[in-house]
């Protein structure tokens, strides 16, 4: 079972997007220089259906997007999570960021609008910076992924 660690309300995760950021915890990568070495721990609320029910509902007018931060332990589940998110409040966009490499095997990639790929690699950067390992794309309804350059 995934557990929200943390979330904030976020402008800058997707571009162009409002975003509920969701910390998730029980990270497997374990990334050298992790900004967020406490999120490899087994803490916080389950991810429930009604959490997230709760959750959005309190910022559903304010929010387009819904960001899992995490979650590498079960992918099955981000996915599941988020086609239930994109039933439930087709206007809120759905968004992962992952650690891993490339996306887990079977994952129907259509539960998201967006993904970012790559484990954090200090001495290459984050998102903004020339020499990164790490992509964001944008899902095209054909499911090929778009690149999206920050």
């Amino acid at each position: 079972m995934l557990k929200c660690y943390s979330y904030d309300i976020v402008c800058q995760e997707i571009p162009d997007e409002i975003s509920l950021a969701v910390n998730i915890s029980c990270c497997p990568n374990r990334c050298p220089g992790c900004h967020s070495p406490w999120l490899w721990e087994d803490a916080g609320e389950s991810m429930t259906e009604e959490f997230l029910e709760a959750l959005i509902g309190k910022y559903k007018d304010a929010i387009t997007c819904f960001c899992f931060m995490g979650g590498d332990a079960e992918p099955s589940e981000i996915e599941r999570l988020a086609f239930w998110i994109k039933e439930k409040y087709p206007h809120v966009k759905t968004a992962w960021y992952s650690g891993n490499d490339r996306i887990a095997e079977g994952f129907d990639i259509l539960s998201l609008d967006y993904v970012k790929i790559g484990p954090f690699r200090q001495e290459l950067g984050g998102l903004k910076s020339p020499t990164t390992n790490q992509a964001l794309y944008m899902i095209e309804s054909d499911g090929n992924l778009k690149r999206i350059y920050l």
